[in-house]
């Protein structure tokens, strides 16, 4: 069966993104601080560089994040930032703001663009309008649930990227939140102290004490992220059949262990579902070696998959 989905997955390092196209991976999303946000890591262009050469000698694609609240100071970086990916030979760039994509279309037309506008992607007419504007796909918002993004396939005149497994941001302001709030409690932060994924910051509510939500501060502000992980493989097929083009694993807050045993998992789902959809069955020994290194705190659950929307 042609049309095989994508399995995309963000690196944190030239080491990681090497594991994830080696367990399976076919395109790999990374970027760099400043013009990208919740990446696991921070590629410098000389490192985006290696990372296509290695990718596409392997026959996967590299795409970039520049999903960033663009300011006219950070504007004024841009035209320079997508010159430079274009020359490293980058696949695509997922975008939020038009300046972007005005951009990819002036400079390096040969670039895909993706628009990745997090929670406001939820219709077909929108991201068709994207698409008279340049843009190739669209990334479809967490919130959907599966009769919505099913039922909009048909009408799509742009590829769709869903997320299928691991947490979801939340919540995100450009305030030091967690600094502020450290401050307040007379604990303030010390010179070159890290608030960043690493320290392993998290909330708790006081109605719901079981459930953790992971919290961080780097450059772009302060991310609060879901207490819980996606892991849609049971009902993949269904989105598979819809003619979803690109599903993303994300591993942000995850060792690139557990990050492996789930690409492996997915690519197994997938290559067997496109060599024959007939009769295709979910096996739930796909998941053992994933739910084993589940963090027993941070259930697997649909998400909002199976959540009715009231708008």
């Amino acid at each position: 069966m042609d049309n095989k989905t994508e399995l995309l997955t963000p690196a944190g390092s030239l080491t990681e993104l090497q594991m994830y196209l080696e367990a399976g991976a076919d395109a790999v999303l990374i970027g760099e601080e400043k013009f990208g946000m919740r990446l696991p890591g921070n590629f410098k262009l000389n490192e985006i560089a290696k990372a296509v050469e290695f990718a596409h000698g392997r026959g996967a694609k590299v795409y970039v994040s520049i999903n960033n609240v663009v300011d006219n100071e950070l504007l004024k970086e841009l035209p320079d930032y997508v010159k430079g990916l274009a020359d490293c030979g980058v696949d695509g760039v997922q975008f939020g703001d038009p300046a972007v994509l005005q951009l990819v279309r002036e400079i390096a037309p040969q670039m895909a663009a993706h628009w990745n506008a997090e929670m406001m992607s939820t219709n077909y007419s929108t991201a068709n309008y994207w698409g008279t504007k340049g843009a190739s796909r669209v990334v479809l918002a967490r919130e959907l649930n599966m009769d919505e993004i099913t039922g909009m396939s048909p009408y799509l005149q742009v590829q769709s990227e869903v997320q299928v497994h691991g947490m979801t941001n939340i919540y995100h302001s450009k305030r030091r939140l967690v600094r502020s709030y450290m401050t307040h409690q007379g604990r303030p932060v010390k010179e070159n102290e890290s608030l960043g994924i690493e320290r392993g910051l998290f909330l708790i509510e006081a109605e719901r004490l079981d459930e953790k939500f992971p919290i961080y501060e780097d450059n772009n502000g302060t991310h609060i992220m879901s207490s819980d992980d996606i892991c849609i493989m049971e009902d993949l097929h269904l989105l598979m059949e819809a003619g979803v083009d690109s599903f993303k694993i994300e591993t942000l807050l995850k060792s690139p262990v557990y990050n492996v045993a789930v690409i492996k998992a997915y690519r197994k789902s997938i290559d067997t579902y496109f060599s024959n959809p007939e009769v295709y069955e979910f096996d739930e020994m796909w998941l053992e070696e994933v739910r084993q290194m589940q963090d027993p705190e941070r259930e697997l659950s649909f998400g909002f998959f199976y959540k009715e929307q009231v708008y």
